[in-house]
């Protein structure tokens, strides 16, 4: 079978093979559409707390509470662009994709990636917006800046961890002493790697199974194309995201009455994305454990279990429920076949005549 064309079983006699690929086009955007449905409801329509949660919401929906409610909005769309921002830059040397279409790739991301582990079905959504070829570039690309952005999250999350723990646990001073030390030697190598990344195209090459694996790690010698001022802007637009992310958060416990100071609260809010960060389970489920672990950290400020709880399910809703259903909104338009190159622009197979 030739690469991009059907799989011989797919084509059936006298059925034309143009209605086989809008069946399947229809199925892969029903079963996207489904799959997303089933997210949202189990997080959004089937908690046992949602009566609870809308009457928290309720309650603190008047002034000036509102301020803080509006202020949560106006960044949501900032959190987005901000990670379009640092996806073109990644990707400027080899699309031609304007920032309009690279947005739209990142919503289409959000939207598989909320009930895929770890949020992996990131990579494929973007895949449906770049052009054809260009698919494995797209996937290094995304793990790239997933890399910048995971390196801030970690930076700041043991930073905030220690302040913390130091602050309200009252550990052993070697204990802080030590996570200091084993945290600098973690980043410093972690950074040394980012800043040096065209390294992985020779590690790569060194790999016992990297004949078999030949055309796939070909792809890694785009990652030589990346100079240091490339990756630190992708890496301040990460910062700026995850800044912007984590002020949303504080915004909402200042919403629903958690009286945590600005500093403590910082810390509490990167202590919470670091740990929830080591856990690799969809944003659907992901939401549980990070709302288990915002009741032990902001129970140290309030015992009203509601508004806690408030606080971190109305982000979930404002950043990756709302932005899921928009990107479900582009996917619908774009022919999902073509995009993965199971169809070509002339509507045949790659590989055809």
């Amino acid at each position: 079978m030739v690469v991009g064309q059907f799989p011989q079983f797919l084509q059936f006699p006298n059925f034309p093979i143009s209605n086989l690929k809008l069946t399947l086009n229809l199925l892969a955007k029903l079963l996207i559409t489904g799959l997303l449905a089933w997210a949202i409801y189990r997080q959004v329509f089937a908690k046992q707390q949602a009566e609870e949660l809308w009457a928290a919401f309720v309650q603190h929906f008047t002034y000036p509470n509102l301020l803080w409610s509006v202020a949560v909005l106006l960044l949501a769309p900032l959190n987005q662009a901000l990670e379009a921002l640092k996806w073109h830059e990644l990707t400027r040397s080899f699309t031609k994709i304007n920032f309009w279409q690279k947005l739209k790739a990142i919503l289409a991301g959000s939207t598989i990636g909320i009930f895929t582990p770890n949020r992996v079905g990131e990579y494929g959504g973007r895949l449906l917006f770049v052009e054809e070829g260009q698919g494995w570039k797209a996937v290094i690309s995304t793990v790239v800046g997933s890399m910048a952005q995971l390196l801030v999250l970690l930076t700041l999350g043991l930073m905030g961890g220690i302040y913390f723990y130091g602050k309200y646990l009252e550990p052993e001073p070697y204990i802080v002493a030590v996570a200091m030390s084993l945290g600098a030697t973690f980043l410093g190598l972690s950074f040394f790697a980012y800043f040096n990344i065209d390294l992985a195209v020779v590690l790569a090459k060194r790999l016992p199974f990297a004949e078999r694996l030949r055309k796939p790690l070909n792809q890694l010698s785009m990652l030589r194309n990346y100079h240091r001022r490339e990756l630190g802007r992708a890496m301040w637009y990460a910062f700026l995201r995850y800044a912007t992310f984590c002020t949303q958060y504080y915004l909402l416990l200042q919403f629903y009455g958690v009286p945590a100071p600005w500093l403590a609260g910082m810390a509490g809010i990167a202590t919470i994305f670091l740990v929830q960060a080591s856990v690799p389970l969809p944003p659907a489920m992901g939401l549980l454990a990070r709302g288990e672990i915002a009741l032990y950290i902001w129970g140290f400020f309030t015992d009203d279990r509601v508004d806690i709880l408030a606080a971190t399910f109305s982000l979930f809703v404002i950043n990756i429920v709302v932005p899921a259903l928009l990107g479900l909104v582009f996917i619908v338009q774009v022919n999902i076949l073509k995009s993965i190159g199971l169809e070509t622009k002339t509507g045949k197979g790659k590989g055809t005549k």
